[in-house]
C-alpha cells in the first residue's frame, strides 16, 4: 500500500482519487477553495455535461491537441465506463442532443455529490483551504548524500536535476509551510481558465520548478473579438443553423455547422468556441478572417434563385421592407449597411449585379478576428505540461519518479461536448489506478 496525495479537487483529482483508494492505497485530497469541484459546479451552464455518447473514434475526433497521448486513458476508462461509474454510484444520467450526457436533475451538484459520496465510502481524506505551493522532491539514487549536502532546514526539498539522475517525488508542502509525506503524489490542479475556481496556474508553476517543459498556454473554447464595430448592434442575437469557416489566408481552420451568438466585442456560442480552439497560435501572428453563411442549406445558385423570388413578390416595395422573411428583424438593418444597396431604392430598380453581391454576403458574412476574450471567459486552457515528459500508459513523470499528472494541467484539450471532462475523468482514473503498491 502507497501512501497517495492528490493534489486538486476537480474532476480530474476526485477521479484520481477514487482510483487511488479503490486500489487500496491511503489517499489524501488536497484542494485549495473551500468545497470539491467548484470549476464542475459550473460546467455545462450549472447543468454538468459529464461526457459524450459517442464511439471513440467520435471521442478521438473531437480531441483537438495531442490526441495520440490519451489512447491509454480513454480506452482505460472510456466514456461508457464514466457513465456506468456515475450511475452505479446513484447518479441517473440522460443523453440529449450531440450524444451530451447530463445528470437527469440538470444539476452539476448532484455529479460533485456523487463523487463526494465515493471518496468518503473509499475513507480518502479530504482536507480543504489547503493551497498546496511546492512539490517535495530528492535524487532517487543519491539521498543520503543530497540531504546531508543541503543547507540546515532544507532536507524536504533536497533534490538535484543533474543529467542522468532522476529525482523523486516525497510529498507536498502547502502556503503555511506544512510538509504532506508520501509515495506517491498526483497533480491535477487544472489549467489557468477561470482563476475563481481556483486554476491559477499553481499547477503548472510547481511542474516547471521539478523540471517539466510547459507548452504555451492560451485560453480554449473562447469568445471570438472582431475588428467589426456592427456585432456591438447585434448584441445578445443567437443564430441557429449557420455555417462557420475560419480561414488564415487561404488555409481553412475551421468550419462546422450550428449555433453562434453576437457579443459586443465579437461573436460567441457552441460554433465559435469550437472555432476558438484552432485559432490561437494562428492569432498571435495575424488577423483571421471568419465566414458566416446565413443560409447553408442552399447553394449559390439557389440562393440567387430564392432573391429572384422574394424581389419578384415585393417589388414595388422599398429595399429596406422586403427582408423580413430572410433575416431576424435585428439582423436586416446590418445586411442592408453592408451590401451598399440604398435602402429606399425599390426592389425592381436593383441590378443584377447588386443582388449577386447582396447573395454572396448573405452566404459569406465576413469578419476580421482580431483575438480572443481571456481567461476568466475561456472553459479550458490550451497547452500545459508537455506530453514528452509524462508516460502515456501511466501519467508518471519520465523525470520525476512517483510524480502523476492528471486533466487540464496536461496538454491536452478537446471541443465541446463533454470531451474535455471525458478527458479528466480518463486521466485521472489512469493516474490513481497506475500507483504501484
Amino acid at each position: 500500500m502507497s501512501k497517495v496525495i492528490v493534489v486538486g479537487g476537480g474532476a480530474a483529482g476526485m477521479m484520481a482519487a477514487v482510483a487511488a483508494a479503490e486500489k487500496g492505497h491511503q489517499v489524501m485530497l488536497l484542494e485549495r477553495n473551500e468545497k470539491l469541484g467548484k470549476k464542475v459546479f459550473i460546467t455545462g451552464k450549472g447543468r454538468c455535461n459529464l461526457t459524450n455518447a459517442s464511439d471513440l473514434e467520435q471521442i478521438f475526433a473531437n480531441i483537438v491537441t495531442n490526441p495520440k497521448f490519451l489512447y491509454s486513458a480513454l480506452y482505460g476508462f472510456d466514456n461508457q465506463a464514466c457513465m456506468d461509474f456515475f450511475e452505479e454510484n446513484g447518479l441517473r444520467i440522460k443523453t440529449e442532443r450531440g450524444n451530451r450526457v447530463f445528470p437527469v436533475s440538470d444539476h452539476s451538484s448532484d455529479v460533485i455529490k456523487t463523487l463526494e459520496k465515493k471518496l468518503r465510502q473509499l475513507s480518502v481524506e479530504v482536507k480543504l483551504h489547503t493551497r498546496v505551493t511546492k512539490i517535495v522532491v530528492e535524487n532517487h539514487d543519491h539521498k543520503a548524500d543530497s540531504a546531508d549536502n543541503m543547507p540546515a532546514g532544507n532536507e524536504d526539498e533536497a533534490f538535484t536535476k543533474n543529467e542522468g539522475e532522476k529525482q523523486h517525488v516525497t510529498g507536498v508542502c502547502d502556503e503555511k509551510g506544512r510538509i504532506y509525506e508520501a509515495d506517491a503524489v498526483i497533480l491535477a490542479t487544472g489549467g489557468i481558465s477561470y482563476a475563481s475556481t481556483g486554476s491559477t496556474g499553481d499547477g503548472h508553476r510547481m511542474a516547471e520548478e521539478t523540471g517539466h517543459k510547459i507548452t504555451a498556454l492560451y485560453p480554449a473554447l473562447v469568445p471570438l473579438k472582431a475588428r467589426e464595430t456592427w456585432c456591438r448592434d447585434l448584441m445578445g442575437l443567437s443564430l441557429k443553423n449557420v455555417k462557420v469557416t475560419l480561414k488564415d489566408g487561404k488555409k481553412v481552420l475551421y468550419e462546422d455547422f450550428g449555433e453562434m451568438l453576437f457579443t459586443h466585442y465579437g461573436v460567441s456560442g457552441p460554433l465559435i468556441l469550437s472555432a476558438s480552439s484552432h485559432v490561437n497560435k494562428a492569432l498571435s501572428q495575424k488577423e483571421l478572417q471568419l465566414l458566416i453563411d446565413l443560409k447553408p442549406a442552399l447553394t449559390m445558385e439557389q440562393m440567387q434563385k430564392r432573391l429572384i423570388r422574394e424581389f419578384e413578390e415585393n417589388h414595388q416595395k422599398q429595399f429596406k421592407n422586403a427582408l423580413n422573411s430572410l433575416f431576424p428583424a435585428r439582423l436586416i438593418p446590418i445586411m442592408i449597411r453592408l451590401s451598399g444597396i440604398d435602402p429606399d431604392k425599390k426592389v425592381c430598380e436593383i441590378s443584377k449585379a447588386e443582388r449577386t453581391a447582396f447573395a454572396m454576403g448573405i452566404k459569406a458574412l465576413p469578419l476580421t478576428i482580431t483575438g480572443t476574450a481571456d481567461y476568466n471567459e475561456a472553459i479550458v486552457t490550451r497547452g500545459g505540461v508537455s506530453v514528452k515528459d509524462i508516460n502515456p500508459s501511466t501519467l508518471e513523470s519520465k523525470r520525476t519518479g512517483g510524480l502523476f499528472f492528471a486533466g487540464e494541467l496536461i496538454d491536452v484539450d478537446a471541443l465541446t461536448g463533454g470531451y474535455n471532462l471525458q478527458i479528466a475523468w480518463s486521466t485521472g482514473h489512469l493516474a490513481g489506478e497506475s500507483i504501484p503498491w
